[in-house]
């Protein structure tokens, strides 16, 4: 008997795959576009007022919506933890790495986030690791070290700084997917967006003032800049980190992590015709590698297809 979807599962699954392309494509550019607006703002003061104004721009559209933004106490110390680590530090540092190494770089190191999540799913689930997963795993070390040995596009030390703190980044936004994933936070997606968003927006603030970082006037920002920052507000911040906020809810945190497929194909590409980043024959062996180890670490067909050549293979050998 053939089901027929009704207009619900169609609208749900419809707004999964609308979601699931935000995170692909959008976050995939935000890369360049931050590269972008590093020229005249400091790392995270640029962070900070992302966030700050997509706050605010998410608040209002809330209650244009007529959504309540009342939150308990244990909501808002989620958010609050949620917004540390995703957009806090997860982001922060992030932004602050790409002042010392190439777009194309920080995308394609963080496409073995789903390999961090694996680990910490084994560490505090007791998810066992395949081993065609474990596999995924050696790949991707292997590809990280081929892609960071290379003096082409290393150029000094605080090119490992940086590569060493996108690295916790990674753990940071690991953690906080299978927090998120059964934490109490608000039930709609854009109150929780915009809560997480607020309170790392704070954290950001106080950072930027922590570490002294130069403040420019926003009179002075180019036209360039200004654009930047009105993309990763409006596409960057509200509807991409809104669709993935969606997205943990609706499906596996390892589902959502496969955006990294995709983020360092757009990242390099963008990087490489806008901002003439080097990509050489070792960076695209490299990222082939790394998609390659993610690939074993995320899909489940390759458990099907890995069966059913081992049945196969007995049936042969018998």
């Amino acid at each position: 008997m053939i089901s027929i979807l009704n207009k619900k599962d169609i609208k749900n699954t419809l707004l999964i795959v609308l979601a699931f392309l935000s995170i692909y494509i959008i976050w995939g550019s935000t890369y360049l576009f931050n590269k972008i607006a590093l020229n005249e703002i400091a790392p995270l003061l640029l962070a900070s007022i992302r966030f700050t104004i997509s706050a605010a721009l998410i608040f209002i559209l809330s209650k244009l919506l007529g959504l309540s933004i009342k939150i308990n106490l244990k909501q808002a110390l989620n958010c609050c933890l949620a917004g540390f680590l995703f957009l806090g530090f997860g982001n922060g540092a992030l932004v602050w790495s790409l002042q010392y190494i190439d777009s194309s770089l920080a995308a394609l190191e963080t496409s073995l986030q789903p390999l961090v999540v694996l680990i910490l799913m084994r560490i505090f689930e007791g998810k066992k690791i395949s081993f065609l997963s474990f596999i995924g795993v050696l790949l991707g070390f292997f590809g990280m070290f081929l892609l960071v040995n290379q003096n082409e596009i290393i150029g000094n030390e605080n090119s490992y700084i940086a590569i060493f703190m996108i690295f916790l980044c990674m753990i940071s936004w690991a953690f906080a997917s299978l927090f998120v994933a059964k934490a109490e936070l608000p039930k709609n997606f854009f109150v929780n967006t915009a809560y997480q968003m607020l309170f790392a927006s704070i954290f950001l603030f106080a950072g930027s003032i922590f570490f002294n970082e130069t403040w420019s006037n926003p009179s002075d920002w180019s036209s360039s800049v200004k654009g930047a920052l009105f993309f990763l507000i409006i596409f960057g911040s509200i509807i991409a980190f809104t669709s993935f906020n969606f997205l943990l809810k609706k499906v596996s945190p390892e589902k959502v992590s496969t955006s990294n497929y995709i983020n360092p194909i757009v990242a390099v590409i963008l990087g490489w015709y806008f901002l003439d980043e080097k990509i050489t024959n070792q960076t695209i062996l490299a990222s082939c590698i790394l998609l390659l180890g993610v690939f074993f670490i995320n899909s489940k067909r390759k458990l099907v297809i890995f069966q059913a050549y081992k049945s196969k293979f007995r049936k042969i050998k018998t």
